[in-house]
């Protein structure tokens, strides 16, 4: 059977125990990982591992030994409580051990849990649980987190009763990381807060939150947002060489430079337009985007954003017969040199 997203982060929350299996896929490791942690741990309790409650294979050795799964499965342990066999990184090659498993499972064995990449509706495996009466199929998708899902994770790391305005900025970070550096930076807040009296504020998140998601683009754009022409070069190959398109750092520089023109016209000044943003921008970056609003004024930023659409133009025109990325490299040159004006 398969679950819609809000049933499943109520099935993850609360498993059943009569259920013969589970299948999260995903193309998101990291999704895929955190919600599979989330559904053992509450399934099988925080004693599994050590009680022998909970067998794990790769999905690549049942090709190899198609009865292990089967084996672990039927396995009785010493102790008492809910058994799972859990599959990790499943695909079609371990489909006939998966459906054999499915097939002959009984009341009592354990219960089969697997993980996958990106599964396509034709996947035996995704058909089979898809199909099954007594089985669960949950796709991850690369989605913003729900309220629902941002509350859990505050929960486990000690952190509740949290001002609304708070909860809007905690919401708006979880869409900006990726779920295990929001789980990291949430166990990171409850440590800072650790013996501390007072509701969490918007200032614990900026000691807490990490820099930048971003760093390598960053880079970039703070060497040219502070007029530091010569540094481009090296920065923007090293860009290259991790397969950044033009179009794709024209559009962040256009982002950035938007962001500061819109601090930089703010009737309050600068340092109002920045905490006006939404999503919040966090921690020693904001600090340095409001140095580079400032520094620039919103005339200059006007111009610089007249060369980055200027620049977009030519990457996008048919007609264009220039290297783009020598294109790129020219608008941030120029837009270095506006700096330093």
């Amino acid at each position: 059977m398969k679950l819609s997203a809000r049933d499943a982060a109520r099935y993850f929350a609360k498993p059943e125990a009569h259920r013969t299996g589970l299948l999260i896929y995903g193309a998101d490791a990291m999704r895929v990982a955190l919600k599979r942690q989330q559904v053992i741990a509450a399934l099988l309790g925080p004693d599994a591992e050590e009680e022998m409650r909970l067998a794990r294979m790769a999905g690549g050795d049942l090709r190899k030994d198609a009865a292990r799964l089967m084996d672990a499965v039927k396995a009785q342990g010493f102790f008492p409580g809910p058994r799972a066999a859990f599959v990790e990184d499943a695909n079609d090659t371990a489909a006939d051990a998966i459906l054999a498993a499915l097939s002959d499972w009984q009341e009592g064995d354990a219960q089969i849990i697997v993980t996958a990449g990106q599964l396509k509706a034709t996947s035996k495996i995704r058909k089979a649980f898809e199909a099954h009466p007594n089985a669960y199929a949950v796709g991850i998708y690369d989605e913003p987190p729900s309220r629902e899902e941002i509350e859990r994770v505050l929960g486990e790391a000690g952190l509740r009763d949290i001002p609304g305005p708070v909860m809007n900025d905690l919401t708006a970070l979880a869409r900006d990381l990726d779920p295990g550096d929001f789980r990291q930076t949430m166990e990171k807040l409850a440590l800072y807060k650790l013996g501390e009296d007072g509701p969490l504020s918007s200032e614990d998140i900026v000691a807490c939150a990490p820099a930048s998601t971003e760093a390598d683009l960053d880079d970039i754009l703070n060497i040219v947002a502070e007029g530091r022409s010569g540094e481009i070069g090296p920065v923007l190959r090293r860009l290259k060489a991790q397969g950044v398109q033009p179009v794709g750092l024209c559009i962040g520089a256009t982002r950035h430079f938007r962001a500061l023109y819109t601090a930089a016209s703010d009737p309050g000044g600068a340092a109002q337009g920045i905490a006006r943003m939404r999503p919040p921008i966090f921690g020693p970056r904001r600090d340095r985007m409001l140095r580079q609003a400032q520094g620039w004024g919103a005339e200059k930023l006007q111009q610089g954003l007249t060369i980055l659409t200027d620049t977009d133009l030519q990457l996008r025109s048919a007609a264009q017969r220039a290297p783009e990325m020598a294109l790129m490299e020219r608008a941030l040159i120029r837009l270095a040199m506006l700096a330093a004006r």
